[in-house]
């Protein structure tokens, strides 16, 4: 057996000797939860996964500082406190099968930005993979506000996202190189959890990037069935990334409506109930939300097996191909992936579709016994 897994004459028998994982990601993002809830599954599938989380550790070490006010501590202090957390997680993490460290990988505080790791550390450790995880600005915004004393905007919250995604990729490129980075989101109403867990220890199964029209779907309560049942019956059997998990363009467009009619404040349906942003806030980041779901859908894609895109049919006939999955589509097919499309309407596909497309499907049934035959479901 090597370290990865050992094959028989029918089957890929996958077993994880040993699987390490540094997950990122900006303050009120509360990866710590989430990370537990996939150490869990882990344990429950006979899968030992020891979570280490360096800023509770950090605390440990350093009694005297009061919840919440590490970052006040001098920059000098603060990376010692860090380095000897560090190496106490290098010194234990031989002791269990699987490890994730839970960690940032930036920090912009009174100091500056500054990193929030050390490289020699990172080596010695030796990551098999590393995410950030990310999650909407509404609700990281609602967590500071609950959980911390950070004086912050909600450009700031964009902002701190970019620098712990690329600070992340950065790094993991160094240590690892191309394709041991990923991103995922947290999600919006189901739990994620599993994603995470399958990337870690069922990676034999195909990475699917989930493909639908939303912005001009959200008032088609029929549509929006079809398109959730559509993702969950993929996600029975892949690992998937819903680009709908983080999708702050519903903030804006909330925002963009609230401007045109003169009101001031807005409501929006963040992770644990609702909460209340200035509509000028918002339309301060309408840039950044644009541009950050425009690159990361296309990093989601990158980071993928393949695309799979439902195509459902609108009133009057029309078929739900808006201009972001036709995009979606077109650098899936630049970028050498698999490209699969559910059909799901009378209209015929234009050439568009059929000639950069892998398959065609008239239904996700019969997309799903295609990857069964093919061998990509067991």
């Amino acid at each position: 057996m090597n370290r990865r897994g050992f094959s028989c004459s029918s089957c890929i028998v996958y077993r994880c000797a040993i699987m390490r994982i540094i997950v990122t990601g900006q303050v009120g993002v509360d990866k710590g939860p989430y990370l537990e809830q996939v150490a869990e599954m882990a344990r429950r599938q006979n899968q030992p996964l020891k979570v280490f989380h360096v800023g509770r550790m950090m605390y440990e070490e350093a009694p005297d500082v009061p919840p919440g006010r590490i970052l006040n501590l001098p920059i000098s202090r603060l990376n010692t406190l860090r380095r000897a957390v560090f190496k106490e997680i290098i010194r234990q993490a031989d002791d269990y099968q699987h490890v994730i460290v839970n960690t940032h990988a930036t920090f912009r505080w009174r100091h500056g930005l500054f990193a929030a790791f050390d490289f020699d550390q990172i080596s010695a450790f030796n990551a098999d993979l590393y995410i950030t995880l990310l999650d909407n600005a509404e609700s990281v915004h609602q967590r500071l506000v609950r959980d911390h004393e950070i004086n912050h905007t909600l450009k700031d919250i964009m902002v701190w996202r970019e620098e712990e995604l690329l600070a992340t990729e950065i790094v993991a490129s160094i240590a690892r190189g191309y394709g041991h980075f990923y991103m995922i989101s947290r999600g919006r109403s189901i739990p994620t959890a599993a994603t995470i867990y399958r990337l870690i220890l069922e990676p034999q199964r195909k990475k699917v990037y989930l493909s639908f029209p939303m912005s001009h779907v959200v008032d088609l309560p029929n549509t929006l069935e079809e398109i959730n049942g559509f993702k969950a019956t993929i996600a029975e059997h892949f690992t998937c990334f819903d680009p709908g998990d983080v999708d702050e363009y519903l903030l804006y467009t909330a925002a963009d409506r609230a401007q045109q009619e003169g009101i001031e404040t807005i409501e929006a349906q963040a992770a644990d109930g609702p909460v209340t942003l200035k509509t000028a806030d918002v339309m301060q980041i309408s840039g950044d939300i644009m541009g950050q779901i425009y690159a990361r859908d296309f990093k989601m894609i990158d980071q993928s097996d393949m695309i799979i895109s439902l195509i459902p049919e609108l009133p009057q006939g029309r078929p739900g191909l808006s201009s972001g999955v036709e995009r979606e589509l077109h650098h899936a097919y630049e970028g050498g992936k698999e490209v699969y499309v559910v059909w799901a309407c009378s209209a015929t596909p234009s050439p568009f579709i059929t000639e950069t497309a892998t398959r065609v499907f008239r239904s996700t049934a019969e997309a799903i016994e295609h990857f069964r035959a093919k061998g990509y479901i067991a």
